[in-house]
């Protein structure tokens, strides 16, 4: 979630909480202030500006190198292993960053209100001097994104959760059956999306709500747990990952959650600074790469 909206979907929380007294919430509920044990962590790659150096996503290219969407600077950068920086390629207000079936790396773009109609890019991450080019346009500020074993891509926007067959157009019949309000990152584990989602109406909407649905029957939406935070209060979720048939969410209130996506249960794996995505480490399986909105990311260890 870029800077803008996500401070916009914070005040508006608050502004429910107190009008309201609390945010409705589905039949599974988790409270992550539950501890999952002791988790390691320490920086991987340290901010230089803070806020300015905003990590809003990650993706990992064919050669194992770390690509960080800098969303505040209109730039994605590589680090290598060793948490080096090592190319820079400028990109609009990005957001996700995925390696496509065909080794280019995929980089949503407008991720911004102040963007205009957003989109996704692609480039050859081994290039010299990588180029961007368009691979589908006309998205309002589009955000999460997710490749399937098919090679469709989903992607997450304002107005709603789409997915993209592999030369750009869009699955009109899977999206018309889609029905998720505010959605925000996006995975994909064999037959199952998973989605957050955080919406906020007038009359009280879910926010921190992990959802899955069906890549064959999408029209309806599971809700798997409500996360909240500090008590009762919801927390905002951003981004997610699989790691060992778990669910690892970030959260605005600074907490990566680990849910069970078949009980719907919860711990908090840690409790730092507000965090924006989350990937697996490429030079540490048992690592888990967590992004932040001050530029930090984190090389986590979670207990199992």
């Amino acid at each position: 979630m870029s800077s803008f909206r996500r401070r916009v979907a914070h005040v508006a929380v608050g502004a429910a909480l107190a009008t309201t007294g609390a945010i409705a919430t589905g039949t599974a509920t988790a409270d992550p202030v539950a501890s999952c044990g002791r988790s390691g962590h320490e920086i991987a790659i340290r901010s230089s500006v803070p806020l300015l150096d905003w990590s809003e996503n990650f993706g990992i290219d064919a050669a194992g190198d770390l690509w960080v969407a800098r969303v505040m600077r209109g730039e994605v950068q590589r680090y290598d292993e060793g948490g080096r920086l090592t190319a820079t390629v400028e990109v609009a207000a990005p957001g996700a960053v995925r390696l496509g079936p065909d080794g280019l790396l995929y980089v949503v773009t407008g991720n911004s209100p102040l963007a205009g109609s957003g989109g996704i890019v692609r480039f050859d991450p081994a290039a010299e001097n990588p180029v961007p080019t368009p691979f589908a346009t006309g998205f309002p500020q589009p955000n999460g994104a997710a490749f399937d074993a098919d090679g469709n891509l989903y992607v997450t926007t304002a107005n709603g959760l789409h997915r993209l067959r592999r030369d750009g157009s869009e699955d009109m019949e899977w999206w018309s059956a889609v029905s998720v309000e505010g959605p925000n990152g996006v995975v994909v584990e064999g037959d199952s999306v998973y989605v957050t989602a955080n919406y906020v109406a007038a009359e009280g909407g879910p926010v921190g709500r992990v959802l899955r649905l069906s890549r064959t029957n999408p029209a309806q939406a599971v809700t798997i747990a409500d996360l909240t935070s500090f008590g009762s209060l919801p927390d905002f979720v951003d981004d997610l990952v699989v790691r060992d048939g778990a669910l690892y969410v970030t959260t605005l209130a600074g907490h990566l959650v680990r849910v069970d996506p078949v009980t719907g249960t919860a711990c908090t794996v840690v409790s730092t600074q507000p965090l924006t995505a989350v990937v697996t480490d490429p030079a540490d399986p048992s690592a888990l790469l967590a992004g932040s909105e001050e530029g930090t990311v984190l090389r986590i260890r979670p207990l199992h």
